[in-house]
């Protein structure tokens, strides 16, 4: 395609006609440039992603063009030139790695394309199988260049410059039936040594009636990293001052200190220490010992949770389209023959899945398959297990016993999925049996439990625990039960953490069912001693033994426990309504605890609002009711424009109470927050509060301060991480348990894109909170942070984490002077357009653009320079020694010179004709 506007509309208007004729030519010209990039970029099937030609006219050039090389080269795109790239590898459009991926041209060819062997097929997750002999023999010719579609018939390979992409398209039959997401243990990253440190620290001063009391808190987290052993520890402290004449006090309590490691090859992790159990089979408990439980984190978004696998028979090359509540889940291209789809995502609690088979000769066929999920369901095939040994942890108790415990669920087919376990202690022992089911009338899960305990000074207990719960959505309705649970334990039935408490408190004389005071309870003036003394004075009284907490604490034997969640869409306008609902009774006490919450949520243009009503009844059979009604909506159309809400409320106990609020955030990266807030409540009257924050890219500060009728509050809150490595000391924000690392030298406050207010150090480095382990995390850098002197191979890399790594990501920077030379040649014209200059080791540092200018980065303050171009005769080429002044101290690291030098080919001399920011 050729674009052509005349010389004479490009000079310099005389008239107001002319100019209108100059911007219409160059917006035609955009125009139809940006059409033929769009069109070639589709168009693209191979590494020379441009793929529709393109001629230049260069009479739009200034001059005419007569002073400009052979241009001929950028004919057919964006040339690629021959050698190595580290490129971000994608598989259909799913990311698998990253590699170096080496380039070569073709005779005939002006671009090069990617040459294949077996490492770029490993990292791309692909198996090919019976390859000649002689394409196997060429891939390992480090001098032989396999074109992809020589290794699978039917793929093809696009390279993408500008991003360093490098996108593979193959048939779905000849993937290898890898999962969408996939990422190989041995891609895993096991991270650097490392010690963390996350904290959080938060100081309360409030002032009521005039009684001030000041509280803090401080949480750490602590981490060490030793190859693939992760040792952490929790523990908090609160301080509070001195109150109406009682001292001031402190507490420390450890909450977690266990070692943990990875177990690629079982899909698990091994726990050493304090820790919990799942919760998937029997009720979550804390267990100080040896647990090997498997981690579903180790297994691709596309294998976790809950789908089912969609199978069928294609008969010719048929295009498979799933969709799910009307919209498109997911599609692929399949050969003739029967295939099946094993990795869909789970979306929620299911909804039936609408399969098309779209054939070749235009034929299609439809089925359905059904698909509703419970939390016990898993995919086919599928195995998850549980097993731990050691002392159970609980703050009631002091007489911690020993517990064991096994679990194991498998899923069977798309139907059904079976589990089953069991629990050991001293003088208590449970199994359960339990299975799921997936049909086209819903999710369905119904398990048993039968327990036998031995309480001292008391009956044996046993008895049986039936669970049951349901899930189903309607897509014909837009309904969406989402839980629907009930439990029914019979009377003699305890669960092991119940079990234990029983035990413990009967071997102090306490009924654990019935009482809350010792039979042998010490009174004072006929005043139990508890009501009169501290707990010091009571530890006295009763003994080494005694533990507060028994002190008022009574089992509750639960017998029915039914929860609901249900919500319900009343249209695309009309909003939606949800409904929660819990009740529980028990086999000691009267009366039925229930909470009841029914609301209704919408959207008008740019207003949400939505009201609601909870009713809730306790123990001893007293009702609340409170009513709920909210409003907001933004005061402007910009990013930065704030909110304003209204809430009104009316509860039973605390009465009526509006409240008006106005929150927003600022700065390039939101990291800025404020808020202010105003209320009226009929019992404490008014009152207004003013809170603020900012998110730096060392910790978060936040702040606040309220005032209202006789009390006063002013709050601090500041959180962040610290981690110790090989490189040195870097803080950050608060972060997960896994943590990128990233290091970039010389580029102090480049700005990276992974979360709000993230900056590079002036040690060069970076935290990267909450990564995801085992699976690929993309790192990107903005390099509009970055100083005018510092250069990057690549703005983005990608890595797969093992958990609790502290994962180094190190991007290779190239630090140099910027330079603006003014180029002429011997004979006083200007260095043609489109020339090349490099330095004495090859490297390319700029092109020539108009008037024989040239930017050039990464210069040293001294060399000889090269220009070269092809006049249409044959390469030409002349040199220029430059040298510039020594960087001053304190000058910016952005900082450029400018010279003007004659191009000889001998020597010359270049003078520093001035210098810029």
């Amino acid at each position: 395609m050729s674009l052509r506007c005349s010389s004479a509309a490009l000079q310099p208007p005389r008239d107001h006609a002319k100019g209108r004729q100059l911007l219409l030519c160059a917006g035609i010209a955009l125009a139809l440039g940006g059409w033929v990039s769009a069109h070639a970029t589709d168009a693209s099937t191979s590494a020379d992603a441009s793929g529709a030609d393109a001629s230049f006219d260069r009479s739009l050039l200034s001059g005419a063009g007569q002073n400009t090389v052979d241009l001929s080269r950028f004919e057919h795109g964006n040339p690629i030139s021959p050698g190595n790239y580290r490129a971000d590898l994608y598989l259909n459009g799913m990311p698998t790695g990253r590699a170096n991926v080496r380039f070569a041209t073709a005779p005939g060819q002006v671009t090069a394309t990617p040459c294949v062997d077996q490492t770029l097929l490993d990292k791309l997750n692909l198996r090919p199988s019976n390859l000649p002999a002689e394409v196997v023999a060429q891939m390992k010719d480090p001098a032989a260049c396999v074109g992809f579609d020589r290794v699978i018939p039917g793929a093809n390979l696009a390279f993408d410059l500008s991003s360093l992409r490098l996108d593979a398209s193959v048939p779905q039959a000849l993937l290898g039936l890898k999962p969408r997401g996939y990422v190989g243990p041995e891609y895993w990253d096991a991270g650097v040594p490392a010690a963390l440190l996350n904290y959080n620290f938060n100081t309360y001063r409030s002032s009521n009636q005039g009684i001030s009391q000041t509280t803090a808190y401080l949480g750490l987290n602590l981490g060490l990293n030793i190859g693939s052993w992760h040792f952490r520890q929790d523990s908090t402290a609160n301080w509070f001052s001195s109150e109406a004449g009682a001292p001031a006090r402190h507490q420390w309590q450890n909450i977690n200190t266990y070692v943990q490691r990875d177990l690629p090859s079982l899909r698990a992790q091994l726990t050493l220490g304090d820790s919990f159990t799942d919760g998937q089979v029997f009720d979550s408990y804390g267990l100080r010992g040896v647990q090997l439980a498997t981690d579903d984190r180790m297994l691709p978004d596309s294998l976790r949770g809950y789908a089912p696998v969609v199978r069928g028979v294609a008969d010719t090359n048929a295009k498979v389209t799933v969709r799910q509540n009307g919209l498109i889940i997911y599609q692929t291209t399949v050969a003739p023959g029967p295939f099946s789809i094993n990795d869909l995502y789970p979306t929620g609690y299911g909804g039936n899945l609408d399969v098309t088979i779209s054939e070749a000769d235009g034929r299609t066929r439809t089925f359905v398959v059904p698909y509703a999920s419970v939390a016990q369901l898993l995919r086919p095939g599928t195995t998850r297990f549980d097993i731990g040994v050691g002392e159970l942890r609980s703050t009631l108790i002091d007489h911690k016993p020993t517990v064991a415990q096994a679990t194991v669920q498998h899923g069977f087919g798309n139907l059904w999925t079976g589990y089953a376990g069991l629990q050991a202690s001293q003088g208590y022992q449970a199994v359960l049996i339990g299975s799921a089911l997936n049909s086209r009338f819903g999710a369905v899960s119904i398990d048993l439990t039968q327990a036998h305990a031995e309480i001292p000074g008391f009956s044996s207990q046993s008895g049986q625990s039936m669970r049951i719960s349901y899930s189903k959505i309607l897509p014909e309705t837009n309904t969406s039960l989402s839980v629907a649970a009930y439990r029914y334990s019979t009377s003699g039935f305890l669960s092991l953490s119940d079990a234990a408490v029983a035990r413990d408190y009967s071997r102090r004389g306490l009924d654990a069912f019935t009482a809350t005071l010792p039979i042998n309870q010490t009174f004072i003036d006929g005043i139990p001693a508890q009501n009169l003394l501290t707990p010091a004075q009571q530890a006295a009284l009763n003994g080494a033994n005694y533990n507060p907490a028994l002190q008022s604490q009574v089992l509750q034997r639960q017998r029915n426990r039914f929860t609901l969640s249900l919500s319900q869409r009343l249209g695309d306008s009309s909003g939606s309504l949800f409904l929660n609902t819990t009740a529980n009774d028990y086999w000691n006490r009267t009366g039925t605890d229930t909470q009841f919450q029914v609301g209704y949520n919408n959207t008008f243009h740019q207003v949400n609002y939505g009201v609601s009503a909870t009713r809730t009844r306790d123990p001893v059979g007293r009702y609340d009711n409170q009513y709920f009604v909210n409003l907001s909506f933004p005061l402007g159309q910009s990013t930065h424009s704030p909110t304003l809400s209204f809430n009104a409320s009316h509860d039973t106990t605390s009465g009526a109470q509006e409240q008006a609020m106005i929150s927003g955030s600022a700065g390039v990266d939101n990291q800025f927050t404020y808020g202010a807030t105003a209320s009226h409540n009929e019992t404490t009257g008014n009152a207004g509060s003013l809170n603020g924050g900012y998110r730096s890219p060392y910790a978060i500060i936040n702040a606040s301060y309220g005032n209202g009728s006789g009390f006063s509050q002013a709050a601090v809150n500041v959180s962040g991480a610290v981690v110790a490595h090989p490189g040195g000391l870097t803080f950050g924000q608060p972060m997960g348990d896994t943590v990128g690392l990233v290091h970039i030298p010389d580029a102090a406050g480049a700005r990276l894109g992974n979360a709000s207010g993230l900056r590079v150090d002036g040690a060069g480095y970076a935290l990267v909170p909450y990564l995801v382990p085992y699976n690929l995390n993309t790192i990107t850098v903005d390099p509009h942070g970055l100083p005018l002197d510092v250069e990057l191979d690549s703005t983005s890399a990608q890595i797969a984490p093992h958990a609790g790594a502290v994962v180094m990501v190190t991007f290779t920077s190239h630090n140099g002077r910027v330079l603006i030379a003014q180029v002429r040649l011997q004979d006083g014209k200007s260095l043609p357009f489109g020339a090349e200059i490099v330095n004495e080791k090859g490297t390319v540092l700029g092109v020539s653009g108009q008037a024989g200018k040239v930017l050039m980065r990464g210069v040293e303050q001294r060399g000889l320079l090269t220009a070269r171009w092809n006049n249409g005769e044959g390469m030409q080429s002349c040199q220029f020694p430059y040298q510039l002044s020594p960087r001053r101290k304190g000058q910016l690291a952005g900082a450029f010179e400018q010279i003007t030098v004659t191009c000889l080919r001998s020597t010359s001399v270049a003078q520093v004709s001035g210098s810029g920011t």
